[in-house]
């Protein structure tokens, strides 16, 4: 089987503002868990941290203790929200049986089944809407994982055999990011047809 690996996660790449999910205890990874609910369902100005403590059965200042601030929560999740993807995709990769080329459309697929359950969009473009400009320490999380998208695809056409990897997988990830702005914002009833037609494009296109 072609291999499945994925990149080390952000965690690997801490910088200052974000938290070590590794090494949070259970009450933080509680706090996490209510908080990551309610920031992609609601959206992050519109919780507080008094909903959060209740939500999590806490108090504020335990929340401020393994976080430190709303922002480090906020980060933490941002992270988080990283981290459960990749391992999402990774995990879809290795149980999908596709090869060569056809293996290169596999994140397309596992987004698919991503958004099921994930009906409000992109978590980090929602997020983006409302630190951008801020220099909050959640910025370089959101940075990241668009980076990480990039890189997963360009592993995928390097493993099928194909050139020109860094501008076939900007373009792969071009129209990842689009299916999910048009499935969820733009309600589109062809956008998961069109997206891989686009994506079949990119990956035969001779250059």
């Amino acid at each position: 089987m072609v291999s499945a690996r994925v990149r080390s996660t952000p965690q690997s790449r801490l910088v200052p503002g974000q938290i070590d999910l590794d090494r949070l205890p259970k009450a933080g990874r509680r706090i996490l868990a209510a908080s990551a609910e309610l920031f992609y369902q609601r959206g992050i100005g519109a919780v507080g941290v008094e909903e959060i403590a209740l939500t999590a059965e806490t108090t504020k200042k335990t929340i401020y203790d393994r976080f430190g601030s709303k922002e480090g929560l906020v980060t933490a999740y941002l992270q988080q929200r990283c981290r459960i993807w990749r391992e999402y995709v990774a995990d879809w990769l290795q149980r999908a049986d596709s090869t060569g080329t056809d293996r290169v459309l596999e994140p397309l697929r596992a987004l698919l089944s991503w958004m099921a359950k994930n009906d409000r969009g992109c978590g980090f473009v929602n997020a983006y809407a409302e630190l951008a400009g801020t220099g909050h320490a959640g910025l370089p999380v959101i940075v990241e994982e668009k980076r990480a998208i990039r890189e997963l695809y360009a592993q995928l056409l390097t493993e099928a055999g194909l050139d020109r990897v860094e501008e076939r997988a900007t373009q792969l990830g071009i129209v990842h990011e689009g299916l999910i702005q048009q499935l969820a914002a733009g309600q589109h009833p062809a956008a998961e047809q069109q997206a891989f037609a686009l994506a079949a494009l990119v990956v035969a296109a001779p250059y």
